[in-house]
């Protein structure tokens, strides 16, 4: 696995430095790939009252992917993908994504099932407001990991936010 990864990074510093990055993203308009992101954190709250979750000891980054046929996989900073959340027409803004929140509370799995909005970031704790769609939230909990669903549906090969998923994975893949 190791040694595949390595190749990947090789192959797409290759291509990166290799290739003009823009004509690449114009001849990417005629492709559509939809991408699922992966947050980690080490602990959680949620306050009740004000539907606010807050994720403590967020990971430095966020991880995405694709589905079949591309299969790409790679990471962006979390501190990029805040203001991410909110580019293009089909973006997270204007269409709250579903996220599986994956959390261990003691030693019980917790899966609860939201709508997630408005993130804000500060330091290591990164803020959103959520609806629960499935599951109960507990107050608090450790070991969180949050499977966030694909950004807009469908992807518009025009949407800015699509070009710019494209641009991360061919920039910054992993």
């Amino acid at each position: 696995m190791t040694t595949r990864r390595n190749l990947l990074l090789a192959a797409t510093a290759v291509a990166a430095t290799t290739v003009p990055f823009m004509p690449r993203l114009a001849q990417a308009t005629d492709e559509a790939a939809d991408f699922l992101f992966v947050q980690t954190a080490s602990a959680m709250k949620f306050d009740k009252a004000t539907s606010k979750l807050t994720l403590e000891g967020i990971g430095g980054a966020t991880l995405f992917f694709s589905d079949r046929p591309e299969r790409i996989a790679g990471n962006m900073a979390t501190t990029a993908f805040v203001p991410f959340w909110s580019k293009g027409r089909d973006s997270f803004l204007s269409d709250p994504p579903n996220a599986d929140l994956s959390i261990l509370e003691g030693n019980k799995l917790q899966q609860v099932v939201v709508v997630l909005e408005n993130p804000e970031l500060n330091d290591n704790n990164l803020t959103y407001t959520v609806k629960v769609v499935g599951g109960e939230m507990p107050e608090k909990g450790s070991e969180v990991s949050v499977f966030i669903d694909i950004i807009g549906m469908p992807l518009t090969p025009l949407s800015y936010a699509g070009v710019a998923r494209r641009g991360y994975r061919r920039a910054f893949l992993y």
